[in-house]
């Protein structure tokens, strides 16, 4: 499945944590149809534990009950998502989505229900069973629902197929796979099954790897296997994860494109840890919100809001859509940092970028604690004649310039098309 630009939607997680239900997301793909789809978001995904009864918020019940159907399959929590009653799954709920011109995504853990160990259930299409395939010492630290499955094992490959098979039949478009990005090459042969069952199923779903850390060593593995894969573990509201996801970036931007996107995780923006307090909002000043949004586009990772859509203030919706900035989401080609200095006492960083439909992307950052103006010289952009020079954050144009005047606030972001 080739992506051509980086999948653009909304997350439950950052919300709702593990608790999020089908009112909440129906509420939210409304929303997103309305006031987001013409600017090109699309994925409405679930995460994690829908097949959980008890869930609350965002800590994990440990060993507790999950909802599984006969062939060690999880299945949706019925009190939390009632349309998918009488073995209906996930599909009435996709149709929805799809019949607001959306895409519907689901979060899965990798493996195999503990559950469905314990019970010896079986698997679709096969004699084996859950406790025949499955790797008992392959666990994930944070979470006690599922055992890894051995790909060695006859019936692995089956329950794969099995559970793909069923997502398919549901009208999923988008598969958050957890545990099973940053611990290789512990799972390495177990995404390598994952990846080919769910190409093989006979629907296009984008796969998205999880949690980070991601492992520049195995880059090559990612993109034969994934869509995007995360580079960072959870990203949240603070300033000092934006800081240092600049490096990461900067380590990980030779491998954006040709439909493969290392992914900088969720925006955390607007309405937050709804589940703990409706009060909640991001903790990002708009300055800090315009510098993670400008990194984010012009190193083309995935865009995933996770704040509460239906609660988003009239300058969050201009944040995420800004047609400008979302063009250099899906236009930059071979963005790269070019420099990273001590200007007039504050520390400035330039990135830059090819843009797909002619001219030349930047990206200034200013990453220091005080405000700083300064000349950004078009040689640093190896560009030696008058340009005219877009302003995406405000729309302004300068015509027939040799310069670029650069003022920015501690924490804040310009971006500009150059031609």
């Amino acid at each position: 499945m080739i992506v051509k630009t980086p999948p653009m939607g909304w997350n439950s997680w950052d919300c709702y944590g593990a608790a999020v239900d089908e009112k909440t997301v129906r509420q939210n793909a409304e929303y997103m149809a309305s006031h987001l789809r013409q600017h090109g978001w699309e994925y409405v995904v679930v995460d994690i534990q829908w097949y959980e009864p008890k869930a609350k918020n965002h800590e994990y019940n440990h060993f507790t009950e999950l909802c599984m159907d006969e062939y060690s399959r999880l299945i949706p929590d019925t009190v939390r998502f009632p349309s998918s009653a009488d073995g209906k799954g996930f599909a009435p709920l996709a149709e929805y989505v799809h019949s607001l011109g959306l895409k519907f995504g689901i979060h899965i853990m990798r493996g195999i229900p503990r559950q469905a160990v314990h019970q010896n259930t079986g698997i679709l299409d096969t004699n084996a069973t859950a406790r025949s395939i499955a790797k008992m010492n392959s666990i994930c630290a944070w979470n006690t629902d599922m055992y890894g499955v051995d790909p060695e094992k006859e019936g692995a490959k089956a329950y794969y197929e099995s559970i793909f098979k069923l997502y398919a039949e549901w009208g999923v478009d988008f598969i958050k796979c957890d545990d099973i990005c940053r611990e290789l090459p512990h799972e390495e042969t177990e995404l390598v099954l994952l990846s080919s069952c769910l190409n093989s199923c006979g629907r296009d779903m984008v796969l998205s790897l999880s949690p980070g850390p991601a492992l520049l060593e195995k880059s090559e593995l990612y993109k034969q296997t994934a869509v995007m894969w995360r580079i960072t573990d959870d990203f949240w509201d603070n300033w000092d994860a934006l800081y240092n996801m600049f490096e990461r970036c900067e380590k990980w931007s030779i491998h954006t494109g040709a439909g493969h996107y290392p992914d900088a995780d969720m925006l955390p923006v607007g309405a937050i840890l709804q589940d703990y307090s409706p009060k909640n909002c991001t903790k990002f000043t708009p300055d800090e919100q315009r510098t993670m949004m400008t990194l984010w586009s012009i190193f083309r990772s995935p865009l995933m809001i996770g704040g509460e859509l239906t609660k988003l203030d009239t300058d969050t919706l201009a944040l995420l859509c800004n047609d400008g900035i979302i063009a250099m989401n899906k236009l930059a080609r071979h963005a790269h940092q070019v420099w990273r200095k001590a200007i007039g006492g504050s520390e400035h960083i330039l990135w830059t970028a090819a843009c797909a439909d002619g001219g030349q992307y930047a990206a200034v950052f200013n990453a220091g604690e005080s405000a700083g103006k300064f000349t950004l010289a078009l040689s640093d952009l190896e560009i030696y004649s008058p340009v005219t020079c877009t302003d995406l954050w405000n729309g302004s144009t300068a015509e027939n310039t040799e310069t670029i005047e650069v003022e920015l606030p501690a924490h804040s972001a310009a971006a500009f098309l150059i031609k």
